[in-house]
């Protein structure tokens, strides 16, 4: 009995999160009422608790957990321990964190979706392209504005003063949502993220931020693009505020970032937008697409091209393949087991979004003279069941 006593904890355990989730799916508008509450407050005081440390404790606790594994390892083979007794306990020690995740914030996946909480309608009448094309031209007008306003460095390149302070700007783009747009979805912690520890494995990984449920913390790569910082730093907080998929805090970062009282913020925001869509774009092999593709590119600044062009190169020069295609695969089945089917393709199915955002608070404004409403018919007006209508 005691050589399975660590897999009937690990069984348990498994048990416990697979009917989370299972009560979670079937049950998403009673969880919906109660658990983001609940998660965002733990969230909360977890941050606030790491907060006092200015390195990623999360990455400390691996490195005693390996450490801890290895010196159980030895100790195995000194003491000639049971190696399928060794291998229960270890099983039941993942399980149990998996389950304190999922508990703590795992169910954030089955709640409502971000569009819903700030009410947008994702439903774009007519064909999906014209409305894209429209969409990328707008977002790349918004940042060809801002392209030359921002500071840059000799080089051209867009500059910051630090680290920190680029972070702690993020809190006034949140703060503005909630008070201005009225949205109290993005009414969480807003404790700046934190440097990512060693960063260089983690860039040639294609790791740009990760967020540790666990800890409360939120991290971002400091070697990536000057111009990708803040719209990453804002999707890493939005994780933190218990918006778990991919593509709604993808929408939370551009949110954020454009209604961010910083340049560079609202810059970041726009570029990022204009290149989800520009990407989507230029996947389409249709000549409509082609051709549209063509005409956003040669109608970028020189900064804003110069910027493309470097986040692109960081992307083929900084990042490994085959470190890439391993942390990938890793990622895509860590967003499958928590809910999302979508996997990595998530990260890009922000560009329907972006479309929506676009459509209600752009295009509908803008053309309101030109949408005619149908009269409505009213049964108790006379002259016109009489007479142009019923008579």
């Amino acid at each position: 009995m005691k050589y399975i006593r660590g897999y009937l904890i690990a069984a348990a355990l498994a048990l416990m999160t697979w009917g989370l989730t299972e009560f979670a799916k079937a049950h998403g508008a009673l969880v919906d009422m109660v658990y983001p509450y609940a998660s965002r407050l733990i969230q909360d005081m977890l941050a606030e608790w790491s907060a006092g440390v200015s390195v990623c404790l999360w990455q400390v606790i691996v490195v005693l957990l390996v450490v801890l594994l290895l010196a159980s390892v030895i100790a195995m083979i000194l003491f000639k321990w049971n190696f399928f007794q060794w291998m229960g306990w270890v099983l039941s020690g993942v399980c149990l964190l998996w389950c304190l995740h999922t508990g703590v914030y795992g169910l954030n996946q089955y709640s409502s979706d971000l569009s819903a909480d700030i009410r947008l309608n994702t439903t774009v009448p007519g064909d999906s392209l014209t409305p894209l094309i429209n969409a990328a031209t707008y977002f790349r007008d918004q940042a060809n504005a801002l392209s030359d306003q921002i500071q840059r460095d000799e080089t051209g390149n867009p500059q910051i003063s630090s680290f920190d302070d680029t972070a702690l700007q993020a809190e006034n783009g949140f703060h503005n949502l909630v008070y201005k747009k009225n949205y109290p979805v993005f009414g969480g912690v807003t404790t700046p993220v934190k440097e990512l520890g060693w960063a260089d494995m983690y860039t040639s990984m294609g790791i740009s931020g990760v967020t540790m449920p666990l800890t409360g913390e939120a991290a971002v790569n400091p070697n990536i693009p000057v111009v990708s910082l803040p719209f990453t730093i804002c999707h890493e907080m939005a994780h933190r505020m218990c918006i778990a998929p991919e593509r709604d805090a993808n929408l939370a970062a551009f949110l954020s970032c454009t209604n961010n009282d910083d340049l560079l913020y609202q810059y970041s925001g726009y570029f990022m937008a204009f290149r989800y869509c520009y990407s989507s774009l230029a996947s389409l092999s249709t000549a409509t697409a082609t051709n549209a593709v063509n005409r956003l590119y040669n109608g970028m600044t020189e900064s804003m091209r110069r910027d493309m062009q470097t986040y692109s190169l960081y992307c083929t020069e900084r990042i490994d393949k085959d470190a890439s295609k391993f942390a990938s695969s890793v990622n895509n089945a860590y967003i499958q087991a928590s809910g999302d089917s979508s996997g990595i393709r998530s990260y890009g199915e922000v560009t329907d979004l972006l479309l929506c955002w676009y459509w209600q608070e752009i295009y509908l404004p803008e053309h309101a003279d030109e949408i005619v409403e149908e009269d409505s018919f009213d049964p108790f007006d006379k002259d016109y069941v009489f007479g142009e209508g019923l008579g």
